[in-house]
């Protein structure tokens, strides 16, 4: 189904799965997979994949309101799409939430169905592309906590880089790591495993769990 271009302009509320606050704005731009909310003087950039539910709120007819200025051009939104504004984001500071949890950084690299996020509090982050709710990327040259570039220098990710995700969990074996960012549902430990979809993970107690990947939202080491 395409999306209705009768919801461009309409301020609307929009619940997303996992997320615990809606997204409210004016939907300004669509593609086949995504659309675009303007509200708190940022562009939000939502994979409809997520969309749990949306309707028009009062006044829900944007046009009176104030305008909304143009999107910065680097985003490209001709034939907009979720992968092309992933791509386009590449390298530019950004806000993304990822299973209630967001992160401020960048993102350095897109694989097939991940990509590497650097963090200046997590650092290299492996983020499924199923699991990202929205992404916010802000203007050019703005930096996370203000920080000056030489006091934020992006590091490349420690291993080498699979294109799958299930293949990069394969070179974690014998690592250290902790999944989903200590949201539920929560996993530490040393990753004994990983093959046919299912990981192998043993917690600080010495418990054996096994985790469908399709569980695992991100990926990063301590």
């Amino acid at each position: 189904m395409k999306f209705p271009t009768m919801w461009l302009g309409k301020s609307i509320e929009l619940e997303l799965s996992g997320c615990k606050l809606p997204i409210q704005g004016e939907i300004i731009d669509m593609g086949q997979d995504l659309i675009v909310v303007y509200g708190d003087q940022r562009f939000t950039y939502v994979p409809l994949h997520h969309l749990q539910s949306m309707h028009i709120t009062k006044g829900g007819d944007a046009s009176s309101n104030s305008s909304v200025p143009a999107p910065d051009p680097e985003m490209d939104h001709n034939n907009i799409s979720y992968r092309k504004i992933l791509m386009n984001a590449r390298g530019r500071f950004s806000e993304i939430s990822i299973g209630g949890r967001t992160l401020h950084g960048y993102i350095t690299n897109i694989m097939n169905d991940y990509f590497i996020y650097f963090s200046p509090l997590h650092h290299s982050v492996y983020v499924s592309i199923n699991h990202l709710k929205y992404i916010i990327p802000s203007p050019t040259n703005s930096t996370p906590y203000s920080l000056s570039q030489q006091h934020f220098p992006i590091q490349p990710a420690s291993m080498p880089l699979s294109r799958t995700l299930d293949q990069q969990l394969q070179k974690m074996v014998g690592e250290l790591v902790i999944l989903n960012l200590g949201d539920k549902p929560y996993r530490a430990g040393l990753l004994k495993a990983a093959d046919n979809n299912l990981i192998e993970l043993v917690e600080a107690e010495g418990n054996t769990l096994i985790m469908h990947t399709d569980h695992v939202q991100t990926i990063h080491l301590p």
